[in-house]
């Protein structure tokens, strides 16, 4: 009878064991998913954070970059203009000498464009 007793009692120990490691595996799992849980918040955060900082600094870049272009716009402009007026200027230049002296300067014109003829006829033999 002893030993059927001390199977009894090992058997009730055995099976309090296991009631007890389900109940650790339970507590254990738990304690896992809030874990997690808490972690996957963190990474959250973190990813809320960097998501954030991207888009600042994208919009810091925009706004870099549209003031650069503003800068190059305003100076084209500044040398289109500036350009526009030197060729305002030789034209009038041109205009003022070619009034003045109308025979030479057809003349002129005569023997550029016959030297020009000269050289492209030059050109085709």
């Amino acid at each position: 009878m002893a030993t059927t007793k001390a199977r009894e009692d090992v058997k009730n120990d055995l099976k309090t064991l296991k009631e007890d490691v389900k109940i650790a595996g339970r507590e254990e799992a738990a304690r896992l998913r809030a874990k997690a849980a808490e972690t996957e918040a963190r990474l959250r955060a973190k990813a809320a954070e960097a998501d954030a900082l991207v888009r600042e600094k994208a919009e810091q870049a925009r706004v870099q970059a549209q003031a650069y272009y503003e800068q190059a716009r305003v100076r084209g402009r500044e040398v289109y203009d500036d350009a526009a007026e030197r060729f305002d200027e030789a034209q009038r230049y041109v205009i003022e000498r070619v009034q003045e002296r109308p025979v030479q300067s057809t003349a002129i014109a005569l023997g550029v464009g016959v030297l020009i003829g000269m050289l492209l006829a030059g050109r085709r033999r």
